[in-house]
Parts: C-alpha cells; sequence; structure tokens
C-alpha cells in the first residue's frame, strides 16, 4: 500500500470499467457470506454493471477513492423522493480501518444541498459490519423494511444521520 493516501474525486467515463471490476471483485466477495453466492452476484449484476455505473458517473453521483491508480472506494448518492441518501459505500479490504470510508461519507455530505438536513443510508440486517460502522458515524435506524422472503438477514435496514456533524 502506497504511503499516500487515497485520492477522492467525482468518477470519470474512463473509469467504469475500474469501477466495475472492484464491485465483481470486492462487493461479490463481502456479500457471498451474507447473501449467498447467487445472491451476490446478483447485486453485482444489478449495481456494478456498466450500463447501471455508466448512468451514475453521467450524472455525477458516483465518487471513487483512488490510489496508485487503483480503485480503493466508491460512494454513490442519490435521492429517494425527498430524501438524500447513499446508495454505495464500499472501501477494499485493505483500506479498511484508515478513515476511508468516513473521508468518502464526507466527500458526499459535502455534495449535498444547503438545504439538506439529513442523510440517509440503507443496508442489509446481515451486513452488522456495514451496521456498526455507520452507528460508529451517527447514523441511527429509522425503519427496518422486511424481504419479500421472509428472511429476516435480507430486511432493508434505512439509517439516517443529520449533515450538520
Amino acid at each position: 500500500m502506497s504511503a499516500e493516501e487515497p485520492v477522492l474525486r467525482a468518477a470519470r467515463p474512463d473509469d467504469v470499467p475500474a469501477v466495475c471490476r472492484f464491485g465483481a471483485t470486492h462487493v461479490a466477495a463481502h456479500y457471498a457470506p451474507l447473501l449467498g453466492p447467487d445472491g451476490a452476484q446478483a447485486q453485482v449484476r444489478q449495481w456494478w454493471g456498466e450500463a447501471y455505473v455508466g448512468q451514475a458517473v453521467a450524472a455525477g453521483v458516483l465518487l471513487v477513492a483512488e490510489q496508485d491508480g487503483e480503485v480503493v472506494g466508491v460512494a454513490q448518492h442519490g435521492r429517494a423522493g425527498d430524501d438524500h441518501v447513499v446508495w454505495k459505500l464500499y472501501v477494499h479490504p485493505d483500506h479498511r480501518g484508515t478513515g476511508l470510508g468516513p473521508r468518502l461519507l464526507r466527500a458526499v455530505a459535502d455534495r449535498l444541498p444547503a438545504d439538506a438536513d439529513r442523510l440517509w443510508i440503507e443496508h442489509v440486517a446481515a451486513n452488522v459490519r456495514a451496521g456498526a460502522f455507520y452507528e460508529r458515524e451517527g447514523f441511527t435506524v429509522q425503519r427496518v423494511e422486511p424481504h419479500p422472503s421472509g428472511d429476516p438477514r435480507l430486511a432493508l435496514v434505512w439509517r439516517s444521520r443529520p449533515t450538520a456533524t
């Protein structure tokens, strides 16, 4: 790992293949124990394919953390109705615990309009590591949406925090 901190920036069109590779490699590996191999691959197909990532880049809502020419973190934000939501927040396993996750969250918050008073984030209930991280970052549970299968591990946990933290 380089001694330099990763650089955070808006993703560019030429980042799309690297972001897709990041998702295929790290997101699939992370979710396989939580959702099973098929569920993990479904996450990658749905949210990390070139068309989806390309749209997020074109919309200006995808950030990357880059170090030594490699993507080591990704954050995507957007809207759900009136709410500002972090849709993706992933850090390369070698960079976890280095402060990169909080930096990505701050970068997203810095991009929000001045009148945004809350930032939302969601995760599957089985992703307890993410839940613990979000709690440390000041996000509190607002609601839990059951999964149609009834599997409580797949429930969607919605958290929020004030933008002024």
